[in-house]
Formats: structure tokens, C-alpha cells, sequence
């Protein structure tokens, strides 16, 4: 199976620095959550739901300067094409859980809720590659419908080198499995970066080419999940005023 024809056609009819289809929605659960969000990456599809800030259930989770994030993650079995029931102590689950965590400590403003727990919880309803950025969009979204403060957007998305030369952006489960990929989360319109995950070995020399195409890739998606947020606003504004 050819991934990327001479012609420079992916599998799935892509040029190397286009995007999969991007879709999503915030407030999906407005009932249920404090902050919900629905985000479509390709055929990777994601809910996420945060509650708080909240008072900890436990002492061990005060920190008297800061709020405290925790993540919690479920793959749903019908999500990968094995049905695989997977427990909540897999060690896939609970890297994600911990690269969350870290990461949304680190870009929530956490000394305005000092003493607090916000709780997000991540369902991946189907995967095809690009798992993590696509969790890291969906709790971005989740987070900003909580009216949780940010410093900016996380917008993420993992890219890969084909056959030692050729970068390309947003890759699906057969690219993902085929080459060496990073996943990287942007802070808002600049190239600092939040989240930098590195699972195979990449040639030091292409490592800036592929950090590059990466960085532009999720700037597109931060603007997608901007209109989102805006249009929502826009919406609820509306309602407010009639």
C-alpha cells in the first residue's frame, strides 16, 4: 500500500500540508457539564466534559496557591476496529491522562481558583490517528465554554516524516503506524508550544521541518476553534438581547 504516490497524493487524496476535515462544537452538554465541548479530527471523534472549579473530595487534592486539574480518560471498545476492552490503569490511558494534565496545569490561569479541582472528562468515541491532539482541542474548547481563564488556545495536531524526507501534516492511523510522528499543542497564534510528545526515533536534521509544517497546522485549527467560540457568543449574545 502506497501512503504517498510520486504524484504527492496521500492515501486518503491529501497534499503533504493539508489538514483532515476539522469539525467542532462547544456547549454540547449543557445539562450535564459546566463546560462541554464535540470535536471531529478526520475520523477521530471526541466528547469532553469539565466540571468546576469544585471543592476537592479529598484534602490530597487542595493546593492552597493553585487550582488542580484532573483528567479523566475512556476509549469506548467499539472505538478502534479490535473491540478491546481496555481498564482504567492501561498504560496508553494513563499516559494520555498524565500529558493532559501536565500540560492544562500549566496553560489554565490556576492562581484565580486557588483551593479548587476541575474535573475533564475525555471520551473517544473513534480513533484514526492524531489521538492526542485531537483530546487536547476538545478539552481547549471544553475549558473555554467552563468560562475556565486560559493564558490562549492549545490547538493540536501531530505530524510525521514519510521515508526519511518528506513531512507531512495531520496523519491518520495507517500514516501514524507507517512512520515516526510528533504531536505538538500551540499556545494561540504564536510558535510557543505547550505539549511536545515524541514516540519514535526523527532524524535531528528534518526535526525543523516537520516542528515547522506542525506549528502552521495548528495555527489553521486554533482559527477553526475561534470561529467556533465566536459564533456560539454571537448566539448566546443574541438570545440575551431578544
Amino acid at each position: 500500500m502506497e501512503l504517498y504516490s510520486p504524484e504527492g497524493l496521500r492515501i486518503d487524496g491529501r497534499r503533504w500540508n493539508e489538514l483532515r476535515r476539522f469539525e467542532c462544537k462547544i456547549n454540547t452538554h449543557p445539562h450535564s457539564a459546566d463546560g462541554s465541548s464535540y470535536v471531529e479530527q478526520g475520523n477521530t471523534k471526541i466528547i469532553c466534559m469539565v466540571r468546576g472549579p469544585m471543592e476537592p473530595a479529598m484534602k490530597s487534592q487542595v493546593n492552597a496557591t493553585s487550582s488542580t486539574v484532573e483528567v479523566n480518560v475512556s476509549l469506548a471498545n467499539f472505538s478502534t476496529f479490535e473491540r478491546k476492552k481496555r481498564s482504567k490503569t492501561d498504560k496508553r490511558i494513563t499516559e494520555l491522562k498524565t500529558t493532559l494534565e501536565r500540560t492544562f496545569n500549566e496553560c489554565i490561569m490556576g492562581h484565580l481558583y486557588p483551593r479548587t479541582l476541575i474535573s475533564v472528562t475525555v471520551q473517544v468515541l473513534a480513533q484514526d490517528g492524531g489521538l492526542l491532539a485531537a483530546m487536547t482541542n476538545a478539552v481547549t474548547l471544553a475549558l473555554i465554554d467552563a468560562g475556565i481563564a486560559m493564558y490562549d488556545y492549545v490547538s493540536g495536531v501531530n505530524a510525521g516524516l514519510y521515508d526519511q524526507t518528506s513531512a507531512l501534516l495531520d496523519l491518520n492511523t495507517l500514516e501514524e503506524n507507517d512512520m515516526c510522528s510528533l504531536t505538538i499543542g500551540v499556545i494561540g497564534k504564536s510558535e510557543k508550544l505547550a505539549l511536545v510528545v515524541l514516540e519514535d526515533k526523527l532524524p535531528l536534521d528534518r526535526l525543523e521541518s516537520v516542528l515547522a509544517i506542525a506549528i502552521a497546522g495548528s495555527h489553521r485549527i486554533r482559527e477553526l476553534m475561534d470561529m467556533e467560540v465566536r459564533k456560539h457568543g454571537n448566539m448566546r449574545l443574541a438570545k440575551v438581547s431578544v
